[in-house]
């Protein structure tokens, strides 16, 4: 097999290698041009009894108060989730068994229509 052309791409200085073959085969060349996301790991904790249904919801997920449940940690007492979330900030509230609030443990709050507040979390 031998290196027809190699070209630089628009993006992040990643090469494009078209290839060309002895057979009359047609191969099509690989792009690999989509920037890639950088994401985090974001923990969620909120302490709540053993054996409630509890859920984190924001706009990481479209407000769905079923989309990401927590775990319950018996030895801390608490219920986590973690979230590969991109930079930015982010409003969210948690659900426990079935009823939204705010964290607890958050001061960073924001007013929502609902004339409650949401908790803010950024991701650097």
């Amino acid at each position: 097999m031998k290196i027809k052309a190699t070209k630089k791409c628009n993006c992040e200085d990643k090469k494009v290698v078209t290839k060309k073959i002895a057979e009359p085969k047609k191969v099509a060349a690989k792009k690999t041009c989509a920037k890639k996301e950088t994401k985090k790991s974001v923990t969620f904790t909120i302490h709540a009894e053993k054996g409630k249904d509890v859920f984190v919801a924001g706009e990481f997920n479209d407000w769905n108060p079923t989309a990401k449940k927590m775990a319950y940690k018996s030895r801390e007492g608490i219920y986590t989730a973690t979230i590969k979330l991109a930079i930015g900030t982010y409003q969210y509230k948690f659900v426990i068994d079935g009823v939204w609030c705010a964290d607890p443990e958050n001061v960073e709050s924001v007013a929502n229509d609902q004339g409650t507040f949401n908790s803010i979390i950024t991701v650097k």
